[in-house]
């Protein structure tokens, strides 16, 4: 499987949204979102499961690949596309025995040599960062800045999807570091119009990649 990376949708199920969660994944799939993480921290297995099918849903109706962040368990109840790792969960080899080599296995990476690891263990793809300062996570492993990403994307030879802090404001710097796409999360998912900031981001996106 070779998916579109070019804007990967990081969406939150606890996080704040200032439209209902499912209406804003879904007009960011309208817009143009070409795959969606479900990440959930906190959620009870059962409710992780609830929400996880109704996303499920919506990506299955627009076509693209949906992945669960960190649940092995609740990406093969659900038959998702994928999982995505952080550096202290399950190895990526252990992870490929239960998905199987049709999943898609996708690993954080800070520097050139866990980025290199990654290659070594099998993922197919990573995501790089953190790029720029986000209150989106408080377990950042330091800021990479677009300097550091671009030490990633040099030594990668797998798909780089850059994480952190990115907005349509500086989304253009971090394509141009030679990353395969970049991971939204608070951009899209707290934005009152959600549609129109993914369009944003493909317009972006799109330009850089032609050129």
């Amino acid at each position: 499987m070779k998916p579109n990376l070019s804007l990967y949708l990081v969406a939150d199920a606890e996080a704040p949204t200032r439209l209902p969660f499912l209406q804003t994944i879904e007009e960011a799939l309208i817009g143009g979102v070409t795959i969606v993480q479900l990440r959930s921290k906190h959620y009870l297995f059962h409710e992780l499961l609830k929400i996880a099918h109704a996303v499920r849903a919506l990506t299955s109706k627009y076509r693209v690949p949906f992945i669960i962040n960190d649940d092995i368990q609740a990406a093969r109840e659900i038959d998702a596309d994928g999982v995505h790792l952080g550096q202290g969960d399950l190895p990526i080899e252990e992870a490929r025995k239960i998905l199987g080599h049709k999943k898609l296995i996708g690993i954080s990476t800070h520097n050139p040599k866990e980025a290199q690891e990654a290659e070594k263990k099998g993922a197919d793809y990573i995501g790089a960062g953190t790029v720029f300062p986000t209150a989106s996570k408080d377990d950042i492993t330091g800021i990479i800045g677009v300097e550091g990403l671009r030490k990633i994307t040099l030594h990668a030879k797998l798909p780089v999807v850059a994480i952190g802090g990115i907005d349509v404001s500086n989304a253009l710097a971090v394509m141009e570091t030679g990353v395969t796409g970049v991971a939204v999360i608070s951009s899209i998912m707290r934005s009152d119009t959600p549609r129109e900031t993914a369009e944003r981001f493909r317009i972006i996106i799109d330009r850089q990649k032609k050129e």
